[in-house]
């Protein structure tokens, strides 16, 4: 570029000494000599050189007009082509290209990078949300679609059919905080832990807010807690009331085999009576203590499901098999429904029937004193694709304030319940990598979902 102007000059140079010895010339002639055709030919050769002179320049200011005004619009399409205009113009023009190209080549380059960031944005699988302070949106990428089931979000305020709490979160959000919000969306809870920063885009302030799903791993964490404090109860009362059992045992047989002359005395034999009755006690409640904790190390080593697929209707017509006696018993309308009928479920087959064994008894335990009871056995597929599983009773139905604790070990409301069996249930549709809720009114009753 540097040469090619450098050769200008020297152009320009070149032919304003030549214009000017013309005009020496033409001045000499025309004042000592009497050749007016020479004359006028170097008059007419002098207006032509300076005509060419102009245009030579014009040509340049043109060029680098559309140069410089190909930079500001970033229109890298035009080329810089001239012929007949000297090996100046050639090497200009080429620098003139060579700019271009190199400008061209950023661009795409800057668009490339563009396209990669866009790409990575929409198939990241935290939710990310871009917007301004008004509540417009300028990104939403497909987790966030997914999340909240969305197919398009032009302002935050939308999101008030989602969530009237997610949108205030969102809007009053400021930089570098963090918040957690649960929201409830047909039927399934989600934990949603929400960060938000800001940045600075043509004078404009944005807000970027990414959010992520954590009700799974809340329920993971919250279960391998509880597994490790079962652990350690049962490894300690095992430990205890073994030795226990064991000696009451040893005590109850060696009372029996006491010599009768030891028994002849009347008080004597009805203190060694009540002594056995009080040792056979103890090794009961014992035995009775180490099966109940033995119940509960059933949490702590569920084994690894055994997936197949097979249709789901034969495990609703197994249910309704096993419980036959009870629906006569109880007389419910018992209703199992597949959409479609050939609905096929992967899962491993005794362990979801397992689960479904203790929702169906659970829910026959609500309707039993019901008038017009009735259970439905639902099966269909939801707008992710998943297998849905519903068991849904007209019952009291749970008030809320324990529908959060039902999941917990240990918890039950029954007089005889164990709290074992909606814990083991949950853990096993955990290794499914499924979820497992309950949606429940005092008026209409109980629905468990499950989504695998």
């Amino acid at each position: 570029m540097i040469k090619a102007l450098r050769k200008f000059r020297s152009q320009i140079v070149i032919r304003i000494l030549f214009i000017s010895a013309l005009m020496f010339l033409f001045l000499y002639l025309l004042l000592q000599t009497t050749l007016y055709v020479t004359i006028v030919f170097i008059a007419l050769l002098i207006i032509y050189q300076i005509v060419n002179l102009i245009r030579f320049a014009e040509h340049t200011n043109r060029r680098l007009t559309q140069f410089l005004q190909s930079i500001r619009h970033a229109d890298f399409s035009q080329s810089f082509k001239t012929s007949g205009m000297g090996a100046s113009f050639t090497e200009l023009n080429k620098a003139f290209s060579d700019v271009i190209s190199d400008f061209q080549r950023v661009r795409e380059e800057k668009e490339e990078h563009h396209r990669y960031l866009q790409t990575v944005v929409q198939h990241v699988g935290i939710a990310l949300l871009v917007y301004q302070k008004d509540g417009q949106v300028e990104l939403i990428n497909t987790a966030a679609k997914k999340l909240f089931r969305l197919t398009q979000l032009r302002r935050i305020k939308n999101l008030e059919k989602v969530s009237p709490a997610l949108v205030k979160t969102l809007t009053q959000l400021k930089a570098g905080e963090r918040s957690l919000i649960k929201i409830f969306q047909n039927g399934e809870i989600l934990q949603l832990a929400i960060y938000a920063t800001e940045f600075r885009l043509h004078n404009q302030l944005y807000t970027l807010a990414s959010i992520h799903n954590i009700q799974s791993e809340l329920e993971e964490r919250e279960m391998e807690a509880w597994q490790k404090l079962i652990r350690v109860l049962t490894h300690e009362i095992m430990n205890s009331v073994t030795p226990i059992s064991s000696l009451a045992a040893t005590a109850s047989s060696l009372l029996n085999e006491v010599s009768p002359d030891l028994t002849r005395d009347a008080e004597a034999s009805e203190n060694l009576k009540d002594i056995s009755e009080a040792v056979r006690t103890i090794q009961k409640r014992s035995e009775g203590l180490l099966h109940f904790v033995e119940a509960y190390r059933s949490l702590t080593r569920l084994p690894q499901p055994k997936f197949k697929t097979f249709p789901l209707s034969d495990l609703f017509r197994r249910l309704r098999q096993l419980h036959e006696e009870s629906i006569k018993k109880v007389n419910v309308n018992f209703i199992s429904e597949t959409k479609p009928p050939e609905l096929q479920l992967t899962a491993d087959p005794e362990q979801i029937e397992q689960v479904l064994i203790n929702l169906v008894k659970n829910a026959f335990e609500a309707v039993q004193d019901q008038a017009n009871a009735e259970i439905i056995l639902k099966g269909f597929m939801d707008s992710q694709g998943r297998v849905v599983i519903q068991v849904i009773d007209n019952g009291p139905g749970i008030p809320t304030e324990i529908q959060e604790k039902i999941f917990i070990p240990f918890f039950t409301t029954k007089k005889e319940g164990s709290g074992i069996g909606l814990s083991l249930s949950r853990q096993i549709i955990r290794l499914h990598k499924g979820t497992i809720s309950l949606s429940s009114n005092v008026k209409s009753g109980s629905i468990f979902t499950i989504r695998i």
